[in-house]
């Protein structure tokens, strides 16, 4: 009896990357040169893709892209796409978005073959690769040493006149592009107010350090709608110094979370409104625990969901550690997107539908 000769998998379509690329190291061109390898084209998505420069997520999608285009030969960078994506911070939701956006880059076709995604397992914050059925999984091992946060640590740590021999010294991390890149970018007024905010941070984690046990710290966050806006201030320091925010901070010893948001509402923003008032306004309390929602650490809020209807917009006050505060129309919040401290604009498209 004759034996079959084995069955040949169908041509790929394309391969996908997933990634933040802050920034584009040598470990992830290694892996990108592996997509290409087994299929004509990569969709490279882009994570993080529209929150504000911070320390974590210091570069744009578009400059992100910018160092993967130039870290390719020239005859393999029209075989890569792009596609950002923002931080849903529901990986159901987040994943639907990946699949959709994929899917709209590289139609399916007779005969297009399927879709591969070709990633690295590197602990628990690789699992989202498991969420594709139906796509072709490529695990691939480590291909290079470099890591993103150790980067940014160098970078953020130098200062502009040091900065070519830091570097120098990340020669074999980064591509001669990104290299170049990393040069140029630190010459832009960003690079100070990021690393004013990277060394508030480094010293905020060491004072904590020495805790028996990772803290885990607990807020409150308030969302007031009136007439068609909400309250929101500017903050005055770092973390998200001059970024929007909801009015929030730190739970108190002896305060309920309800309490909580009612203090540091009126501290912030200096409301007056009478305490039935507010009760009667409260539409809903719904907790925020995403492990990575804060720069800080480990941080869960409540975010306290007030409506006052279509009353006059009461008045309001800069307090406390807001640079100021004002009423904003709903209607602006979604262009508003990069200018939001942590996952705030996503506490309000939770709410609001803003990107529904």
């Amino acid at each position: 009896m004759r034996t079959p000769p084995p069955a040949v998998a169908p041509a790929l379509r394309a391969a996908v990357c997933i990634g933040r690329f802050q920034p584009f190291h040598a470990g992830h061109l290694a892996l990108l040169h592996r997509a290409l390898e087994k299929a004509p084209r990569c969709v490279v998505v882009l994570g993080s893709a529209f929150q504000a420069r911070s320390p974590k997520n210091p570069f744009t999608w578009q400059e992100r892209a910018e160092m993967i285009r130039l870290s390719l030969p020239e005859a393999d960078q029209h075989r890569v796409q792009f596609l950002p994506l923002r931080d849903w911070y529901d990986e159901a939701r987040w994943t639907i978005a990946v699949r959709e956006g994929v899917e709209g880059l590289c139609p399916a076709t007779p005969g297009a073959g399927d879709i591969a995604l070709v990633g690295h397992f590197k602990d628990a914050t690789s699992n989202y690769l498991r969420n594709f059925p139906g796509w072709r999984m490529v695990s691939v091992e480590r291909l290079h040493p470099a890591d993103a946060t150790s980067l940014r640590d160098a970078y953020f740590g130098s200062t502009r006149a040091d900065m070519p021999g830091t570097l120098a010294a990340l020669v074999n991390q980064v591509s001669p592009a990104v290299k170049a890149f990393l040069q140029g970018w630190c010459a832009l007024p960003a690079f100070d107010n990021l690393r004013q905010e990277w060394e508030m941070l480094k010293g905020y984690r060491a004072a904590w350090a020495t805790a028996p046990y990772p803290p885990v710290f607990v807020t409150v966050d308030a969302l007031l709608r009136c007439a068609g806006h909400v309250l929101l201030v500017r903050r005055g320091q770092a973390p998200g110094k001059g970024l929007f925010a909801m009015p929030g901070g730190f739970i108190e010893q002896r305060e309920t979370a309800y309490q909580s948001a009612l203090r540091e509402l009126h501290e912030e923003t200096s409301l007056n409104l009478l305490p039935e008032t507010m009760r009667q306004s409260l539409r809903a309390v719904m907790a925020f625990d995403h492990p990575d929602r804060s720069q800080r650490g480990r941080t869960i809020t409540h975010a306290h969901f007030f409506d006052l209807g279509e009353r006059d917009l009461p008045e309001v006050r800069a307090g406390d550690d807001a640079a100021s505060v004002q009423w904003v129309p709903v209607s602006q919040l979604a262009a508003l997107e990069d200018q939001f401290m942590d996952d705030h604009f996503h506490i309000l498209d939770h709410f609001l539908g803003l990107t529904a």
